[in-house]
């Protein structure tokens, strides 16, 4: 299988690196799976797990949100948070979600529309984690 340069950049770090063969990514208007000689092209992200493509194994990383800008020298990935599953402390990202709910109360109108958003998509990554640990 063809492959084609990805990086995944954070604030803190650079995530990850190197030559892939795919990359799914979690984009505001739906998941966008990218390969070799893909069309160039700007995404935004949205809170979810990019799953990355290596010699046919998958290595599963949480993004909270971010832009993805693949072009003829690969795939760049700037997000805003990048943990891998593995390095990922689920309590901590329970207790997150905790404090969101209750950050709820505080909020009304469009801003409280857009906290709604960001807790179920942070929610989703929940159970995501959840059936990925139960099925290993």
């Amino acid at each position: 299988m063809a492959t084609f340069h990805f990086d995944l950049v954070s604030p803190e770090k650079i995530a990850f690196s190197g030559e892939v063969e795919q990359v799914d990514i979690p984009g505001v208007d739906g998941d966008l799976g990218v390969m070799a000689g893909h069309a160039p092209l700007v995404a935004t992200i949205r809170p979810g797990i990019m799953t990355v493509t290596v010699g046919g194994k998958h290595e599963k990383i949480i993004v909270l949100g971010g832009l993805a800008e693949i072009s003829d020298k690969g795939l760049t990935v700037l997000a805003d948070t990048a943990t891998s599953m593995a390095e990922l402390d689920a309590v901590a990202f329970a207790d997150k979600i905790a404090q969101m709910e209750e950050d709820l109360k505080e909020k009304e109108g469009s801003v409280l529309d857009q906290a709604i958003e960001r807790l179920d998509h942070f929610k989703t990554i929940q159970r995501q984690i959840v059936n990925s640990t139960a099925m290993h």
